[in-house]
C-alpha cells in the first residue's frame, strides 16, 4: 500500500460499479503516457479473483500481481483488493489494436480521437503461444462457426477426446458470438463460452475476450484496422513532467525470451527516452522492481 501512496496520480477510489464494466475507455492527455486510476474494492463472500476481475474488466493475473499475499481463490469477505485500472500505454504507434501479451491486455485506439479502450484477454497457453507480429483485421463474423484446425484436432485425438469437424453457433462454441480474423494466418480475436479463461494463458493461440468486451470492440473495429502483438513486460512513461514505471512478469517459455531480462529493461529505457522522458536508470530499475502491475513513480 505504500507504493500506492507514492503515486500521486493513482488515487485509491471506492466506486459502486455494475456487475460488469463493459469497457474501460480513457481520454489520452497530450504529452502523457498514462491513463486511468488505481481503485480499491472490498471482496464479497464467495468471490474469487475471477469474479472480481469480471466486475472491473481486469484480468485474473493482473489482480494476482497487484495483490501479493492474498489468496486469489478465496480472498475472504471484507478483504481490500487493489484494482489496477491504471496503465502506461504500450510503446509504439497508437493506432488500431495493440495487444501486449505480457499484460494479457488489449488496447484499442479510437480513430481520430485521443481515446483508448482497453480489455483483459486470454492468450495462448504454453506450447500454443500467441505469436508476436503485426497484421490487420481481415474479416468480422457474428455468430461464427468454429472449424478446428488440424493441430487442435490432432491434440484432441491424442488425448482421446471427441471434437466435431464444425462447432456451430451456440453455447458450446468456444468462439462465442463474435470473431475477428487476423491477417496472421490461423489467428482470431474472439469471444468465449468460458470467461474464466480471461486474464490467463488459456487458449490455443487466439485472443479470447469476455462476451461483453468482444461485442463492444466488434462494432468499433473496421476491416483493415491494424493489429500489433507485442511482449512489453516493462513500461516507462510520463505524466505531468514526472516519470512512472510499470512491470509485469514476463511470459515464460523460450518463445518470448529472445532477449535477456537486462536487454528487455534496456529496450524499455530506450523507448521511454525516445518520448522525451528524463530519469535515472537505477531509479527506473528500482521502481520496476517495486511495481505490482500498475505505475509507480520513478525517483
Amino acid at each position: 500500500m505504500q507504493n500506492m501512496n507514492r503515486v500521486g496520480l493513482a488515487l485509491s477510489l471506492w466506486l459502486l460499479l455494475p456487475l460488469h464494466v463493459f469497457a474501460l475507455t480513457f481520454s489520452i492527455t497530450p504529452g502523457s503516457d498514462i491513463v486511468g486510476r488505481v481503485q480499491t474494492a472490498t471482496a464479497l463472500s464467495g468471490e474469487d479473483f475471477h469474479d472480481i476481475g469480471q466486475k472491473f474488466d481486469v484480468g485474473y493475473y493482473e489482480l494476482v500481481e497487484a495483490n501479493p499475499g492474498i489468496n486469489p481463490g478465496n480472498p475472504g469477505a471484507g478483504t481490500a483488493i487493489i484494482i489496477p485500472t491504471q496503465y502506461i500505454l504500450p510503446h509504439g504507434q497508437r493506432k488500431g489494436i495493440v495487444i501486449n501479451l505480457a499484460e494479457l491486455r488489449l488496447y484499442y485506439f479510437h480513430k481520430g480521437q485521443n481515446l483508448v479502450t482497453t480489455h483483459p484477454i486470454g492468450i495462448g497457453r504454453r506450447e500454443w503461444e500467441t505469436p508476436l507480429g503485426s497484421g490487420k483485421i481481415i474479416e468480422k463474423t457474428k455468430n461464427p462457426s468454429w472449424r478446428p484446425p488440424d493441430r487442435i484436432r490432432a491434440w484432441y485425438e491424442e488425448n482421446e477426446m471427441y471434437l466435431p469437424e464444425v462447432v456451430y453457433p451456440g453455447p458450446k462454441n468456444p468462439l462465442g458470438k463474435y470473431a475477428m480474423r487476423l491477417s496472421i494466418p490461423g489467428y482470431l480475436i474472439h469471444g468465449t463460452n468460458a470467461s474464466r479463461g480471461i486474464g490467463i494463458r488459456s487458449s490455443s493461440g487466439c485472443i479470447r475476450m469476455h462476451p461483453e468486451d468482444i461485442e463492444s470492440l466488434f462494432y468499433k473495429v473496421s476491416i483493415g484496422d491494424p493489429v500489433r502483438i507485442i511482449h512489453q513486460p516493462y513500461k516507462i512513461g510520463r505524466h505531468r513532467n514526472q516519470v512512472y514505471a510499470e512491470s509485469h512478469e514476463p511470459l515464460s517459455g523460450s518463445y518470448y525470451h529472445k532477449l535477456s531480462e537486462e536487454e528487455v529493461f534496456e529496450q524499455a529505457v530506450e523507448q521511454a527516452v525516445i518520448t522525451g522522458a528524463k530519469f535515472n536508470k537505477d531509479d527506473a530499475r528500482e521502481a520496476l522492481e517495486r511495481s505490482h502491475g500498475y505505475p509507480i513513480l520513478v525517483n
